[in-house]
């Protein structure tokens, strides 16, 4: 199978898939005699577990160990899901950060009476001055 029918079958562009062969994230595929590249179905296996880890927050990192644990036969579920449950708190927290620099930006943009005047208070909290 070439690239593009595995960009077809993946979701991935052929660049994305590249890149993920750079950087060792998946199994390297055969080479034929001309040099191009030769897929067979656990590639198709690796590479939408890529995206679909990507799509839920994985780094590559965590995407390199979750291949790791694909290929291995002798995985236990219980890393997987330690991982995957890790992963979930880093979410919330980034959350939980998310919001508070939301409600911060709202309560700026409260402060400021956003007319035609030089004045602006987020201007100045942000960068620590106290004009007035």
């Amino acid at each position: 199978m070439n690239i593009s029918d595995v960009a077809k079958k993946t979701g991935l562009t052929s660049k994305a898939i590249r890149f993920y062969e750079e950087k060792g994230l998946v199994t390297a595929p055969m080479r034929s005699d001309n040099g191009y590249r030769s897929y067979a179905p656990r590639h198709i296996e690796e590479l939408t577990l890529l995206r679909q880890a990507r799509q839920v927050g994985f780094t590559l990192d965590e995407c390199q160990e979750l291949v790791a644990l694909f290929n291995n036969p002798q995985r236990h579920s219980a890393d997987v899901k330690a991982r995957t449950l890790q992963k979930a708190q880093e979410i919330a927290l980034h959350i939980e950060e998310l919001k508070a620099m939301r409600e911060r930006l709202l309560a700026l943009a409260e402060a400021c009476p956003g007319d035609d005047g030089a004045f602006c208070p987020i201007i100045d909290n942000l960068s620590g001055c106290c004009h007035k």
